[in-house]
């Protein structure tokens, strides 16, 4: 996160002027806490930082033990806010139900934006909004055929329920030479997608060479030995599970 120098101490007036401004009774350095305000029976606590982290989050989280309201006071950032970065670190904040306090400077003059207030958490709702990429996970995770990824791994191509599909088609080619959509789904390739993926040509390893018929092209050739592992388990699934269909693609 790149932000102007500031310490911690830079935060304080602002912050405490603010809930001073409020009505709150405020006080600073109040056994390890970097701001305590009191109004009636509430206590809201307020933690500085120079910048978010998850030390700080856990800190803010070890105070709701104590207090009825706890807020994260940090400079704000000059980049960050409005990209994918910050809006997961705010639903992360969220989570927590903490407050979190941006503090910025015009001049001399503090000044205070408050974009999280520690509200509860309405975890359904939640999973509501998120409700599409949930349904979007399941059906990749479904329509992928075996577990040919590794978890955690990064910089490699991932093998995708489409990706999976086209070494299929692929397969299928460099197996019976020229066939047809109707042909390829007769060997097992997806009800729904084959002639999409034909058609579209994604990684160009396919070639249109009449209407409707398609062979396997150099790249796909090249496909195939990059995703061995893959495409041996489809030759293997073919012979194994097609022989009967095999032999009547042959003969047409």
């Amino acid at each position: 996160m790149e932000i102007r120098k500031f310490s911690e101490t830079d935060l304080w007036k602002p912050v405490r002027d603010f809930f001073v401004d409020k009505g709150y009774t405020v006080r600073s350095e109040v056994k390890d806490c970097d701001i305590v305000a009191i109004k009636d029976e509430e206590l809201i606590i307020i933690e500085l930082k120079k910048n978010l982290s998850v030390e700080l989050l856990s800190q803010a989280v070890k105070r709701q033990k104590s207090a009825d309201l706890v807020y994260i006071a940090v400079p704000k950032p000059k980049k960050l806010i409005g990209n994918s970065k910050w809006k997961d670190i705010c639903h992360l904040i969220r989570r927590l139900e903490l407050g979190l306090i941006l503090v910025s400077f015009k001049g001399n003059n503090g000044i205070i934006e408050i974009p999280i207030n520690p509200t509860p958490f309405d975890r359904w709702k939640s999973i509501n909004m998120g409700k599409r990429k949930r349904e979007n996970i399941i059906k990749e995770a479904k329509s992928r055929y075996e577990d040919f990824n590794v978890g955690g791994s990064k910089g490699k191509k991932l093998v995708t329920a489409y990706r999976e599909n086209a070494l299929f088609i692929a397969c299928c080619l460099e197996r019976f030479g020229e066939l047809s959509p109707k042909k390829l789904r007769e060997l097992g390739a997806d009800e729904r997608k084959t002639t999409s993926i034909l058609r579209e040509n994604h990684y160009e390893w396919f070639s249109n060479v009449k209407r409707g018929v398609y062979i396997i092209s150099d790249k796909g050739r090249e496909a195939l030995k990059e995703y061995k592992e893959l495409s041996d388990y489809y030759y293997q699934k073919i012979d194994d599970a097609f022989k009967g269909k095999v032999k009547q693609i042959e003969e047409k």
